[in-house]
């Protein structure tokens, strides 16, 4: 997935109300860009922090710019949570997930489940329909070789419901598959951060007991785009 437009360098100043954080651009010009993840972003919203946003392609948008990339070490980590399904989505129809290649078509936001709408609906005449669940990752918590990646950075009820329809899915005999995008090149292990949230990591656990499958890809990140490059260990 490549930026449409060409980023923009600065220096964050805060994160704050969710969604709002302030920059300073590198002319000392202080803006306030939409921040597109309602998470505690942990480990990744440190002041002073290099940081890249995009520009608003529609002149009547309040908000002129969206955070998008941080730096964290000699690493980029992607905050925009509305990013995802997009870069998960084009590795599949690239054929960079194996797991879930040999589809007939794919669909967005299908509703499904107690009022929910599954991130990817994946078909095929000859195949159970596969319904992929799609969560961002930051979270890291120790920057030392083997520290993991983590999920969730805060606590998600909504995340625990979404496993719950998951493994809903497998009873009535499809197939399900939760999908962890890590927006960070650090980190060579995933695990469930159950102390953040252990509702969530006794959900997964119930989901995996269920048949609801587990995958981890890894992104490479720059100025330029984000996409896949490869799976990582689970530690579950």
């Amino acid at each position: 997935m490549k930026f449409p437009d060409p980023l923009i360098a600065g220096r964050l100043v805060k994160r704050y109300k969710r969604f709002l954080a302030d920059v300073e651009l590198e002319d000392g010009t202080i803006v306030t860009a939409h921040c597109a993840n309602s998470g505690s972003m942990l480990s990744v919203k440190e002041p002073g922090s290099e940081v890249w946003l995009s520009p608003a392609r529609n002149p009547e948008r309040k908000l002129r710019y969206t955070w998008e990339l941080i730096k964290i070490g000699k690493t980029f980590v992607g905050i925009n949570t509305a990013l995802p399904n997009a870069i998960v989505e084009e590795a599949i129809k690239r054929d960079k997930i194996p797991e879930l290649a040999g589809y007939a078509s794919l669909r967005r936001e299908v509703k499904y489940g107690n009022n929910s709408r599954i991130d990817l609906l994946l078909e095929d005449p000859a195949r159970p329909i596969c319904y992929v669940e799609v969560k961002n990752v930051t979270l890291r918590r120790g920057l030392n070789k083997g520290d993991p990646v983590e999920f969730p950075d805060s606590v998600t009820t909504r995340g625990a419901k979404h496993l719950v329809e998951l493994a809903d899915m497998v009873k009535q005999g499809q197939r399900s598959v939760m999908m962890y995008l890590v927006q960070r090149q650090d980190g060579d292990t995933f695990t469930i951060a159950g102390d953040i949230d252990p509702d969530y990591k006794a959900g997964l656990e119930t989901a995996i007991a269920a048949g609801v499958e587990v995958l981890c890809y890894q992104c490479t990140l720059n100025t330029k785009g984000i996409e896949i490059s490869k799976p990582l260990k689970l530690a579950l």
